[in-house]
């Protein structure tokens, strides 16, 4: 039997907390001797359309196949399917709505890497920036919430109803451009479609943290190459970013990218050593990842009998 979960199955089962522990975990796991594949083409329609293939993870009997198409222009933007095969013999356990994976792993992995590199909360709390106020942000927000305080919380978004709303939701303010978010913030986080930088360095000030996810895949960005050349940069995957991130929209080489978020983590790297130091994290997004979060949603759905169950073979 396959069990179909829909994003409102999906946010039943799912929290921020357990989510961010699997997902830690994956980071400081050992890379799986199977190497994931991230496979983008462009389409004779305005979207473009992504496979990640196969989710693994070590002591996790099961992979993930993640399809997705990217319609800028549509709402939701992306829309696609994760399916959950069995290790053991490939049964298909589950189907689960790909928007509502992607923007989990996707926002809750940013809040990780955004909470280890961005140096020690202040006492008071710091001012947290948002830059395009999408799902991921929302996640982004939800996550760093639960690991550090913030005492203010400003946002922009090409869609000032959508800021609007983002405001009101987390007890922020609207602002009316990114670079007054980033002049207001100690944290800045960004998850646009941007095709140009929406931020430079004259844009950003020393001891900074910048998170950038909208760089994702070729021809968008978010970050201008002198904060990146400036800053402590850290990613998910070298070689993705050498190809399709924030160092290859900018023109910078694989080099550029001084560790990655799984390195840190794991010790291997210090990460941040000064204060004053600017840093950005700047992931692509992997396949593991996606099945970090299917998996925990596919046992607590299991557990208490939550989606529909079909027989695809009958």
């Amino acid at each position: 039997m396959t069990r179909l979960l829909t994003r409102s199955d999906l946010e039943a089962v799912l929290d921020p907390v357990s989510c961010m522990a699997a997902l830690r975990d994956g980071f400081r796991a050992v890379a799986s001797p199977v190497a994931g594949q991230r496979i983008r083409t462009d389409l004779p329609f305005p979207g473009t359309a992504t496979a990640l293939i196969p989710g693994v993870l070590p002591g996790i009997d099961a992979y993930t196949v993640k399809v997705n198409a990217k319609f800028p222009a549509a709402r939701p933007a992306l829309r696609g399917v994760i399916c959950l095969h069995s290790g053991h013999d490939g049964e298909l356990l589950a189907l689960m709505d790909s928007a509502t994976v992607t923007a989990w792993r996707t926002g809750l992995a940013a809040a990780l890497g955004t909470d280890l590199l961005a140096g020690p909360a202040s006492a008071e709390g710091e001012v947290l920036g948002v830059i395009g106020a999408g799902a991921q942000a929302e996640l982004m927000v939800q996550g760093l919430s639960t690991l550090r305080r913030h005492r203010d919380l400003v946002v922009h978004d090409a869609d000032p109803d959508r800021a609007d709303a983002f405001a009101a939701r987390h007890g922020g303010r609207p602002l009316p451009s990114a670079t007054a978010v980033a002049a207001a913030a100690h944290i800045v986080l960004l998850a646009t479609w941007s095709r140009s930088p929406v931020l430079r360095l004259a844009d950003t000030r020393p001891g900074q943290h910048l998170t950038s996810l909208g760089a994702d895949e070729p021809g968008k960005q978010e970050l201008s190459a002198d904060v990146l050349e400036s800053a402590l940069l850290v990613v998910d995957d070298r070689e993705l970013a050498a190809a399709m991130g924030a160092p290859a929209a900018a023109g910078l080489p694989a080099s550029a990218a001084h560790a990655t978020l799984g390195e840190v983590l794991r010790g291997e790297h210090p990460g941040r050593t000064s204060a004053t130091a600017r840093s950005v994290y700047a992931p692509v997004g992997l396949p593991w990842q996606d099945l970090a979060v299917a998996w925990t949603a596919y046992r607590r759905a299991e557990q208490h009998d939550i989606g529909r169950q079909i027989d695809l073979l009958s």
